[in-house]
């Protein structure tokens, strides 16, 4: 199954489409940028085909979501590294961690769900982006905040879009032809 994501060059929300539905998105705050030019930190979502690798949750907080993707619960002790210089690069790590390694527990519920994407992980590339995930999205008014690079839902969609995920599946993301 294909996921298409696509938005209008520098929106940070665009439109999420699956088995003829279309859903509101969150996306980097940057926009979206061709993967080429992904860069760690600069707040872009890079354009391409990703393939879902993994679903990793909070089980203190929710049952595990009924999908075809591997599904791992969350410890308090999970992190990515986001430290370009660090053999574990764009790697999950536990915490505390030697270089720098963004926090997988949050207090907010952003990373209740989190479906890992195959972007810069085969093989990995030193400062091209880290940590692009699919998961909750932040809700404000009159829409979706911007996320740091990463696709993000509403938690009650990303569970129904979890339904129809599984190891085949692929996150496709573009920017809208004008």
């Amino acid at each position: 199954m294909i996921i298409h994501v696509e938005a209008a060059a520098g929106a940070t929300t665009g439109v999420l489409s699956l088995n003829g539905q279309a859903f509101p998105c969150a996306l980097g705050r940057a926009g979206i940028v061709p993967a080429k030019d992904k860069r760690e930190g600069d707040g872009a979502t890079p354009a391409g085909a990703w393939p879902l690798r993994r679903l990793l949750y909070r089980a203190d907080r929710m049952t595990k979501p009924v999908t075809g993707l591997h599904a791992e619960a969350i410890k308090a002790s999970d992190g990515w590294c986001d430290a370009p210089e660090d053999p574990c690069y764009n790697r999950g790590v536990q915490l505390p961690y030697k270089a720098s390694a963004e926090t997988l527990w949050r207090q907010d519920a952003l990373y209740d769900l989190i479906i890992v994407l195959g972007h810069n992980d085969d093989p990995v590339h030193a400062s091209m982006g880290s940590a692009i995930f699919f998961h909750v999205a932040k809700p404000i008014e009159n829409g979706l905040a911007a996320t740091e690079g990463c696709v993000a839902l509403p938690k009650d969609v990303l569970v129904k879009v979890l339904e129809s995920c599984s190891t085949e599946t692929i996150m496709e993301i573009s920017i809208i032809k004008s």
